[in-house]
């Protein structure tokens, strides 16, 4: 029996439903779609969404031409595959409809689809600069839709500087400057969303709020300008106080928050990519504006406290007191008290408890990770990292690498801190003796030129070179702007620095700090920070004359506890309390505090 017979009977059999070549429609410049609408042929977008759903579809030969030629058969009498066609050895393999009449007919042969300005993109090399500006495109709106400190930076494209810009909010005020007060709904979005994961300082606004502890208190700070930020701004409105602000890093600030400030009426200063000038010139704007004088400073760093010193010495006459949150800061503070120029008291909250073993810790802990994937898309596990400083930011750092499956050493000035990392399982190393081999070298002392260009020039090819720590002072970047090195920007704070030889490392921030420059720390582990501030405020402008004198002070036991206190509804923590019997054993009080100021947690 020939073949065709048998076909023909199979035809009869399995393919009824089948249309020949007579009952295909012919084509059309409109194809019908589910939805019974008419779609023209030249339309880019939905003949490649029909291309996606035929099989049967083939484009047209010349990119660019109006109609794509396909076949649509109705999808509901459409045959099993295995039932419609068959390989035909003569043919290669190729596939083959089977008609009524027992005729074989040669299934149309399908085609890649090709975009029409795929050619004209990608078929050619592009040049230097097109390489780097598609490569930033790309990577820059990967970062962006990741990272909220970004989300709605980087998506304006006018580079106009906002010091060039007449801004108002909906209500006339001008007395601010920011990227753009258009993009306020947006950062007021990413307020209510911290509000949520900042308990305390919800909680510290509705108690206080009736008494107004703040009241008459007038607040110039410098600190990162983010969504947490801004919900402690709030907070010290809500308690009397009146506000003027600029940022502590270049790199940190959330122009959508800055535009939400703003347009609820606080003067701020700030936005994202400020030149060195910008920095300075908004802190001025802060502090010298006519009819208003702080009497209180909140900073981070101490650029703030430095730059009234240098500048406006007489301010500190009716300034109340400094609450300082850095280690630079706090470092500079105890600099002025030796040498017997610090004219107020001022409020160490880097080292409160509750500042130390929270924010430094637990923040760095998630926040390092975060920061070198968005930025690398680096792969932990196998990496040799080493962390420079075993202090809490270095703990935190070490914990995370090495949970991830890094081999990670560590470098100590500190006896007691190197014992530390010993203990938890840390090679302790000069940086000298492992520069050659890591993959991944992170900063994290508070110090200066941790990172020198004799370092630098060591590291192998492709090394990853970031700072966790408040300075930019760690990592010596200025060795590295210099004629025989070339600077390439791969994405947004991601820089190569290449060699002549043609090695290249990669550089973040510019050696500024990594988790806000790059992406964004725990909100709820800010909440702890920010609780604190606003406690040390509160604690130095209402103290009685004499209680504080011209010294750096911690943060009371007792106000240490009470921030504790407030965040541990939010895990439905219940505390043990101390029998009469047992606080009278302990020799201490049944409210606290628990501990004497010289413990160690």
């Amino acid at each position: 029996m020939s073949v065709q017979v048998v076909a023909a009977k199979m035809a009869e059999v399995e393919l009824k439903d089948v249309p020949t070549g007579k009952d295909l429609p012919a084509e059309s410049p409109v194809t019908p779609t589910s939805e019974g609408k008419n779609l023209p042929r030249n339309d880019p977008h939905e003949a490649g969404s029909a291309a996606a759903v035929s099989p049967t579809a083939e484009p047209s030969a010349k990119a660019g031409e109006g109609g794509t030629g396909l076949l649509t058969p109705n999808p509901a009498k459409m045959p099993q595959a295995s039932s419609m066609k068959r390989s035909d050895p003569q043919q290669n393999g190729g596939e083959a409809f089977v008609n009524r009449d027992g005729t074989v007919a040669e299934a149309p042969r399908m085609k890649k689809i090709q975009f029409a300005d795929q050619k004209q993109e990608f078929n050619k090399r592009p040049s230097k600069i097109g390489r780097r500006s598609l490569s930033r495109s790309i990577s820059q709106s990967s970062t962006d839709s990741y990272s909220s400190a970004a989300s709605y930076t980087d998506s304006s494209d006018d580079e106009t500087s906002p010091r060039d810009k007449q801004q108002k909010n909906s209500k006339g005020n001008g007395d601010f400057c920011i990227k753009n007060i258009k993009q306020a709904d947006f950062g007021r979005r990413e307020i209510e969303i911290a509000e949520q994961e900042m308990p305390a300082l919800m909680a510290l606004r509705k108690r206080a709020q009736g008494e107004k502890p703040l009241a008459g208190a007038k607040i110039v700070g410098c600190t990162h300008i983010t969504a947490q930020t801004a919900v402690l701004m709030e907070t010290l409105s809500a308690l009397g106080a009146q506000c003027r602000w600029a940022a502590c890093n270049i790199y940190s600030t959330q122009n959508e928050v800055a535009a939400a400030l703003a347009e609820g009426g606080f003067s701020v200063f700030a936005w994202k990519g400020e030149s060195e000038d910008d920095f300075w010139w908004c802190i001025d704007r802060c502090v010298n504006v006519e009819g208003w004088q702080p009497n209180m400073i909140l900073d981070d760093g101490g650029d703030l406290t430095h730059w009234i010193y240098k500048k406006y010495p007489s301010m500190f006459k009716k300034i109340k007191g400094i609450v300082e949150e850095s280690v630079t800061g706090v470092h500079r503070l105890y600099q002025l008290s030796k040498a017997g120029k610090l004219c107020v008291p001022a409020m160490n909250v880097n080292d409160s408890v509750t500042k130390q073993k929270f924010d430094n810790l637990y923040c760095c802990r998630e926040s390092i990770l975060d920061g070198l994937k968005r930025t690398t898309d680096v792969m932990f596990g196998g990496k040799q990292v080493v962390v420079c400083g075993y202090g809490e930011v270095g703990k935190g750092c070490c914990a995370a690498l090495k949970a991830m499956g890094s081999i990670v050493y560590v470098t100590e000035i500190d006896p007691i801190c190197a014992l530390q990392a010993c203990m938890d399982g840390f090679r302790l190393v000069k940086l000298t003796e492992v520069i050659r081999q890591v993959d991944i070298v992170i900063t994290c002392t508070g110090n200066k030129n941790v990172v020198v260009r004799e370092n630098l020039d060591r590291m192998k090819n492709g090394c990853i070179v970031c700072n966790m720590g408040h300075s930019n002072t760690e990592i010596d970047v200025a060795s590295l702007r210099t004629p025989e090195l070339t600077w390439e920007r791969v994405r947004s704070q991601v820089d190569h620095v290449i060699w002549p030889d043609g090695k290249r490392i990669v550089l973040l921030a510019e050696g500024r700090l990594l988790n806000l420059s790059c992406s964004t720390v725990p909100t709820f582990v800010l909440s702890i920070t920010a609780t604190t501030q606003a406690l040390a405020l509160i604690e130095l402008y209402n103290a009685p004359e004499g209680r504080y004198k011209q010294d750096v002070y911690l943060l009371p036991k007792k106000m240490d506890e009470y921030v504790a206190s407030l965040h541990l509804p939010t895990f439905d923590a219940h505390l043990t309390e101390l029998s009469d019997e047992q606080a009278k054993y302990l020799g201490l009080n049944k409210n606290g505090p628990f501990k004497p100021n010289y413990y160690r947690y």
